[in-house]
């Protein structure tokens, strides 16, 4: 045993010391991220600096709570390595309950076998239903066809609720295990959130236009010329969404429907819920191209956005704009009132963030928890 915790068998058997609630972790895995304690102490926060468990050896941490700590009746908690996408579980990847003790001193042992990286492992019986709905989707507004898929919840077939839907651009890079640039793995991420029942949701995943994509998703005149996102939005909007609401247990409204996409899907989306607010309440916004210097016209009076969520997103390591810009439009969303209460835009910045898939991959979850379910 090292001096350390020589030191700290030493406190734990100080009778003076010893005055609060002591909580030991041992685990299995161990590596250089920081263990949390998270609970209903603390609104479940992920990354609370107060609540950092000190490493005291190889796979050995602790946790003294104060002697004034103001525990609840019932002190409920989990161990994660600083996010939902990296919270414990068993040995063999199952989610674990929430622990809980009355105690308010002496000393609590805890033990966890595994934890989660970016979410996985999943579990093969939660994975989405994967539908084609068509090879040729016709888009009247642009003469074209495209790919479209639903990802539907699990258990879709043996049940009658409706659900939430997500609009995400990109399908080629949301499941395909072989894309080039790697993919965001939604169908796992999906049957993770399914198995922490955080809640069910219809994706409906359109593929990009291969090399037509920024013509696309790019609206009005800018650096890239002139787009055809207007056509874009009006085929989304007008054509597959009541296809979409005819043919799947979909809830209609607004405050349902969410539409989404990283870089230029992120910059289509924008446009789409800024045209459309009373068609789309949750906007998911990951590392939008705002570069390409859109007009981006914020019209709050064109509906009641009172309810409008937008879950944006920026990587430090993109671009050296990237972030400015970012924080840039959620300013401009704010002034112009197209979001009245601050508290639906959602800022989330990961400063080591590059602009690839691997990123938005870990945001998806967290996004759509945010924008529809709000669970803990």
């Amino acid at each position: 045993m090292n001096s350390n915790n020589t030191t700290f068998t030493q406190e734990l058997n100080n009778p003076i010391l010893n005055t609060g609630l002591h909580i030991i972790l041992t685990t299995d895995e161990d590596d250089a991220r920081p263990v949390y304690i998270s609970g209903n102490f603390n609104q479940w926060r992920t990354q609370d600096k107060e609540f950092i468990m000190e490493k005291i050896g190889i796979g050995l941490y602790h946790y003294k709570f104060s002697h004034d700590f103001d525990y609840p009746s019932e002190l409920l908690y989990k161990f994660t390595k600083g996010d939902w996408s990296e919270v414990e579980i068993d040995s063999h990847g199952n989610r674990t309950e929430n622990r809980s003790t009355h105690n308010h001193t002496g000393i609590q042992k805890e033990h966890v076998a595994r934890w989660r990286k970016n979410w996985l492992p999943f579990k093969q019986s939660f994975l989405p239903q994967v539908q084609l709905i068509s090879d040729e989707f016709i888009i009247p507004q642009l003469n074209k066809t495209r790919k479209i898929w639903a990802l539907l919840p699990h258990d879709y077939d043996n049940s009658s609720e409706s659900y939430p839907v997500m609009y995400l651009q990109d399908a080629q890079n949301l499941f395909n295990e072989a894309a080039e640039f790697g993919n965001w793995e939604i169908d796992k991420k999906l049957a993770v959130m399914s198995e922490y029942k955080i809640g069910k949701i219809i994706i409906i995943a359109i593929e990009h236009a291969e090399e037509d994509r920024i013509k696309e998703y790019n609206v009005g005149k800018t650096v890239l010329g002139k787009g055809q996102g207007k056509k874009y939005i009006r085929f989304v909007t007008d054509t597959l969404k009541p296809y979409v609401d005819s043919n799947f247990r979909t809830k209609k409204e607004r405050e349902f429907t969410g539409i989404g996409g990283s870089s230029m899907g992120g910059l289509i989306s924008i446009f789409s819920g800024l045209r459309n607010p009373e068609v789309y309440g949750k906007l998911m916004i990951f590392s939008p191209s705002l570069w390409v210097v859109p007009e981006l016209k914020i019209n709050a009076k064109k509906a009641n956005s009172a309810d409008t969520k937008i879950y944006l997103y920026a990587g430090g390591d993109e671009s050296a704009t990237m972030i400015e810009h970012v924080k840039k439009f959620q300013e401009d969303l704010i002034s112009s009132e197209f979001v009245i209460d601050k508290s639906k835009i959602n800022l989330s910045i990961n400063r080591q963030g590059k602009h690839s898939e691997t990123y938005w991959s870990d945001e998806f979850p967290k996004a759509i928890e945010w924008l529809f379910f709000n669970a803990k």
